[in-house]
């Protein structure tokens, strides 16, 4: 709904991966002064129309409207983007179909770098309950020992430095400094900052921390890919499920 540029993006490149691989897709683009009835009712009809196995309402939304309802509206099996408590639960007690796309993309990545979370010190910058949240709990149903960071924690730089695997989500750009990194460190940046000269960049300095890290994740180009892609992931197996 609405303008927002970066939406747009991020709608357009779920719209090609579609295309891509040949999977049957609707875009709603739908005007900002919609009301909150009609963007539900449009939910509930689309709950309803058996050829359609995923549904995501791409956020923010407009000022003046209710995410939360609009998020409960969704069938928990059409939750591709797994924000509804149902799904949300269903990944606390680790009994999940669907998880945030973005957590489980980076989960794909940790594993093809080779590292093994089992008794890894695993460290969570941000708590949101799109990104840090789930994927403390994603690390935790892995066996590592899950130490989730935010705007309130003292002492950050010491309790990052003994992280095996650093996720950054917290908004800022170059947040992230090389004397915060343990050395041969897995960093996964999740930041997609916007600087004064256009440029984007992550919530890490790559430049200095990519010379101590065992791998890290570059902005752009790293998570992003992965999260549209786990995206398609969960909308396969709700199909599947649905068959």
């Amino acid at each position: 709904m609405g303008d927002d540029p970066a939406s747009k993006v991020y709608v357009g490149r779920k719209e090609a991966m579609c295309q891509e691989l040949n999977m049957y897709s609707e875009k709603y683009a739908l005007p900002a002064e919609t009301t909150q009835e009609e963007l539900v009712s449009l939910v509930e009809k689309l709950n309803n129309d058996d050829k359609i196995h995923g549904i995501l309402v791409q956020l923010p939304l407009p000022k003046g409207l209710d995410e939360k309802a609009v998020i409960n509206t969704i069938n928990p099996e059409k939750d591709v983007d797994a924000f509804h408590p149902v799904n949300v639960g269903k990944i606390m007690i680790g009994d999940f179909d669907f998880v945030p796309c973005t957590p489980a993309g980076i989960m794909e990545m940790i594993k093809e770098s080779g590292c093994e979370v089992e008794g890894k010190n695993c460290v969570v910058i941000g708590r949101s309950n799109i990104v840090g949240k789930p994927m403390s709990m994603l690390l935790l149903h892995q066996n590592g020992t899950v130490t989730t960071c935010h705007s309130r924690t003292k002492n950050l730089k010491d309790i990052t430095k003994e992280a095996d695997i650093l996720v950054a989500a917290v908004g800022r750009a170059n947040f992230v400094t090389a004397d915060m990194v343990k050395e041969g460190a897995v960093v996964i940046d999740v930041g997609m900052n916007r600087l004064e000269d256009g440029t984007l960049c992550g919530d890490v300095d790559y430049a200095e921390v990519s010379k101590i890290a065992g791998a890290i994740t570059p902005v752009p180009g790293g998570v992003g890919p992965m999260t549209i892609s786990m995206l398609m992931q969960n909308t396969i197996t709700a199909a599947e499920k649905k068959a």
